[in-house]
């Protein structure tokens, strides 16, 4: 009897734990996953010294930097900006630390297996 493929749903939660656990070797602190509001989620919330990361995990064993960059187009990244700041109007904790946006991409062809991109956008863009 042939095994049931994973859904998407588990597959994502497969790739966010792969990216945990990659942030957790790096020494950043996971403060939360899955942070969600009406509008907007963010994968991994997590702490770097005085630096809260807000991170946006991507799984794409089919496509290419150009699916990438197309995956995290405006709409994305207001959605995850405008998400943070609630993030942040809810826990007033954070409000000293400094704020990045990075980006880990996973399994895309022509790049490391586990690619992390540190700052990868701000409010004003991609960097």
């Amino acid at each position: 009897m042939p095994t049931a493929r994973p859904s998407s749903c588990e597959k994502g939660r497969e790739g966010e734990d792969k990216a945990a656990g990659f942030l957790e070797g790096k020494g950043y602190e996971i403060i939360t996953r899955n942070y969600r509001m009406k509008g907007g989620e963010i994968d991994i919330i997590a702490r770097e010294g005085e630096i809260l990361v807000f991170v946006e995990v991507k799984s794409l064993p089919g496509g290419t930097a150009e699916t990438l960059a197309g995956e995290l187009g405006q709409r994305k990244r207001s959605r995850i900006l405008r998400t943070a700041k609630y993030f942040l109007l809810e826990h007033p904790e954070y409000s000293a630390c400094l704020i990045r946006f990075d980006v880990i991409a996973l399994d895309v062809p022509g790049l490391e297996s586990v690619c992390h991109m540190k700052a990868a956008f701000s409010e004003s863009g991609i960097l």
